[in-house]
């Protein structure tokens, strides 16, 4: 009986994922953002309506969709959240907007968040993030504004950041980063101020002449 029914669930999961793929992928960014809640601290409640038995997430507060139903903007700046962020939140293939920015989120950054091909803006500042900036941010190649300041980060800055031709925006002040700050690619046309308050950051980079790890 017990393997009847396993069969009869695995053949309707089938079923979904042919006829109603929209509905198979919202149920998996559900997964991914309950995973979210679930490593934060909420004491205002602003992730109630995060109800993990719903179809899909489009219903939840703080959360946009497209008409796809797939997640396309989280919105949780300033709500008075702690804990950490999940790699999980990589698996939001088509997430456009992640706004936490404004909260007392703590530990790293998940490399994960450079599987969001989708993602116009990563708005983490004002946290207490810690650990280096991730690499695989250079993947965000549909990436306008890059807003980490005001965290505990160390490390570079990736050159792989440089690699972004729509970047508009990098904003990495008030860190503890070290190295010296790129000047390539959109980096030449950031201004000098959002890299300031990094008191082992040098810059900026003269290259050929300056060895960009000095002081890491």
């Amino acid at each position: 009986m017990e393997t009847s029914v396993i069969t009869f669930v695995a053949s309707l999961v089938t079923l979904l994922a042919i006829y109603c793929p929209g509905i198979v992928s919202s149920n998996s960014e559900g997964d991914a953002l309950y995973a979210l809640r679930s490593s934060l601290s909420d004491p205002d409640n602003v992730l109630q309506s995060w109800d993990p038995t719903l179809v899909n997430p489009c219903t939840w507060f703080h959360i946009t969709c497209n008409q796809d139903n797939r997640v396309t903007r989280v919105d949780l700046g300033n709500s008075n959240l702690s804990g950490h962020l999940v790699p999980d939140l990589g698996r939001l293939e088509h997430l456009q907007y992640l706004e936490l920015y404004k909260n007392n989120i703590q530990g790293t950054i998940p490399a994960e968040l450079g599987n969001l091909k989708s993602l116009i803006s990563l708005d983490l500042y004002n946290n207490n993030l810690t650990g280096t900036i991730p690499q695989e941010l250079g993947n965000l190649k549909s990436l306008v504004f890059l807003r980490l300041n005001d965290n505990r980060l160390t490390g570079r800055i990736p050159r792989d950041l440089a690699k972004i031709s729509s970047v508009k925006v990098v904003d990495v002040s008030s860190n503890d980063l070290c190295g010296t700050i790129p000047t390539t690619g959109p980096f030449e046309h950031i201004p000098l101020n959002n890299f300031e308050n990094n008191p082992r950051l040098e810059g900026p980079e003269l290259q050929g002449l300056v060895a960009y790890d000095m002081n890491c």
